[in-house]
């Protein structure tokens, strides 16, 4: 008996620390709400949230080509929802970035542009975005993993936030698909549509981890950022127009 109460005042403190560790990172330290200060420049498009930059890839047409799956990914398998006016600007990029649950979880606008859609689109069921040992790497390694063309991209809940701005003085289409992992309780939106928004303003929380799939229809874009790299919502440029 001595020896368990020994080994109970050694362990229910470490317990108890444990405890409020979890407590403080589940509970505070997710909602943390840094200030983030947005560079200026008119031609800078700017990262919608924290994350790592997992893919970026050539929209054609309105289609991306899956080297995986070997054919085509149409714009709106990942959208869930058509252009507010009925027509999908057909090239220009995707930017994938990977949200862990260690990143700051607000969604910030990329450039200053009206609102001119939102479409949220539930699941049955939300796949895992990521296995063990992706989501080591992603979170802790900080090492790039290619997550494009996977299944929770096509079939998880999401909220696709659609943008029509000015980027270097010229029109330009943007869609932001917030897209949740198995583990994310709800999406929090601060926007309506016909509202305007100005570059790093917050416009959603995406709650536990998961990821932000940017849509820039614009061929005359230099990326600023690579597969890999650690980026700022509100605060990275992420891309510079010509």
């Amino acid at each position: 008996m001595k020896r368990v109460s020994r080994v109970l005042r050694v362990l229910l403190p470490i317990a108890a620390v444990w405890a409020a560790v979890l407590y403080f990172l589940q509970r505070i330290w997710f909602y943390r709400d840094p200030v983030r200060v947005t560079p200026k420049g008119d031609d800078l498009l700017i990262s919608p949230c924290d994350g790592q930059v997992v893919y970026i890839r050539r929209v054609e047409n309105g289609e991306i080509t899956s080297q995986k799956l070997g054919e085509s990914i149409r714009v709106s398998e990942i959208t869930h929802a058509e252009w507010p006016e009925g027509t999908t600007p057909g090239t220009g990029w995707l930017i994938g970035i990977y949200m862990s649950p260690l990143d700051v979880h607000f969604n910030y606008a990329p450039l200053s542009a009206t609102v001119s859609g939102i479409a949220h689109n539930g699941a049955k069921l939300n796949l895992p975005m990521v296995d063990l040992w992706e989501y080591v790497q992603l979170t802790y390694l900080r090492r790039a993993v290619d997550l494009f063309a996977k299944r929770y991209a096509l079939e998880n809940e999401r909220q696709t936030v659609f943008l029509e701005g000015q980027l270097g003085g010229r029109p330009l289409k943007v869609a932001m698909v917030e897209i949740a992992d198995k583990f994310v309780n709800k999406i929090s939106t601060y926007i309506k549509v016909g509202e305007t928004v100005r570059p790093g303003q917050k416009i959603s929380f995406i709650e536990r981890g998961s990821q932000v799939d940017l849509f820039v229809f614009s061929e005359d874009l230099d990326f600023l950022v690579g597969v890999g790299d650690q980026v700022y919502g509100a605060q990275t440029p992420i891309a510079r127009r010509r």
